[in-house]
């Protein structure tokens, strides 16, 4: 199998090298990610300047742009042939509730979802990137375990989540539902040196609420989590509701 790897952290990152390292196992891997950072960046195209691509001492492509940008480069541009899977990640913080919204490794799986290519993004929730290396043999058998079934789901990527602890002490595998997660305090306003006020978007305290399956609740109970996501963002159980509205101009 053909697989592209990318992310949201850059192509140096710790993440996506043990992300690749994984997925050798289950194919022949082409990274194709950012120069730099673009966590937050969701599905942003780059529109108004020219992508820009050079390859690494390793062998990495990488990109000026977003990872939605790298996922485009790399099936209409740079491969060879088309990647039979797309992995994104292994992103440096969680990626669990709204915060698919926003992620740019969700959105890099994403974009190979609509493209018609099977995808997976991977998150790691704890703040030890250092020992990631650790968990190449659980992220392996996570990956092989989804893309080995006779159905890989239409429209659909998977959205995994590894715990804070140590590799060795995960109790298993859950499916979980994406739970909703609300910051506090996340926006702080302050005055720069030359007495200008500036605002910046971060930080604060994070509380999760959710049912019983939802992915927060996983990780925090040291299972693996792995959410099912897709495209079609109509809400069909309201559609004859709202059309009893009888709307019209």
């Amino acid at each position: 199998m053909r697989i592209l790897c990318t992310n949201d952290d850059g192509y140096s990152a710790l993440g996506i090298e043990v992300l690749a390292s994984a997925a050798r196992a289950l194919g022949s891997v082409t990274i194709v990610a950012p120069d730099r950072e673009q966590s937050a960046t969701s599905n942003s195209l780059t529109l108004h300047h020219p992508l820009r691509v050079h390859r690494a001492k390793d062998g990495a492509l990488v990109v000026d742009g977003t990872p939605t940008d790298c996922v485009i480069l790399a099936v209409n541009e740079l491969m060879d042939e088309r990647p039979d899977l797309c992995f994104s990640g292994i992103n440096h913080g969680s990626n669990m509730g709204e915060d698919v919204l926003y992620s740019g490794t969700v959105a890099g799986a994403m974009e190979a979802t609509v493209i018609g290519i099977p995808a997976i993004a991977v998150s790691y929730t704890g703040d030890a990137f250092e020992d990631l290396s650790a968990w190449e043999e659980i992220v392996t058998s996570v990956l092989r375990g989804i893309v080995e079934r006779d159905h890989f789901p239409a429209g659909t990527l998977f959205n995994v989540n590894l715990p804070p602890i140590d590799p060795s002490q995960v109790k298993g595998i859950r499916i979980t539902s994406l739970g909703k997660r609300r910051y506090s305090d996340s926006l702080t306003k302050a005055i720069d040196p030359s007495g200008r006020e500036y605002f910046w978007i971060g930080g604060g305290e994070v509380s999760w609420t959710g049912a019983e399956d939802s992915d927060f609740t996983a990780i925090r109970e040291g299972y693996v989590s792995v959410t099912p996501l897709h495209l079609d963002l109509t809400n069909y159980k309201l559609l004859e509701e709202i059309r009893e509205w009888r709307l019209s101009l």
